[in-house]
C-alpha cells in the first residue's frame, strides 16, 4: 500500500508540469510523461506481476519437492 500511495503523490505532484504551457515546456511535458508512465508501469509491476511471479515459482517448488520425496 506505501508504494502505491508514494506513486501516487509523485504523479500528483508532476500533473502540473505535464499541463504547463510556458517556457520550457516543449522539454518538460515528454519528460513528464515518461515519468507518470514509469511510475504506472512499475507500480502495476510491483502490486500485480511479482505476487504473481512469486506464487508460480512456489508452487513448481512444492511440486518440485514432491517428485523428489
Amino acid at each position: 500500500m506505501r508504494s502505491l500511495m508514494t506513486a501516487f503523490c509523485a504523479a500528483l505532484g508532476v500533473i502540473p508540469i505535464l499541463l504547463s504551457s510556458g517556457v520550457g515546456a516543449e522539454i518538460e511535458k515528454p519528460l513528464s510523461i515518461v515519468l507518470i508512465g514509469g511510475l504506472v508501469t512499475s507500480t502495476l509491476f510491483t502490486l500485480l506481476v511479482l505476487p504473481t511471479v512469486y506464487v508460480l515459482v512456489e508452487r513448481i517448488k512444492d511440486q518440485y519437492t514432491r517428485q523428489s520425496a
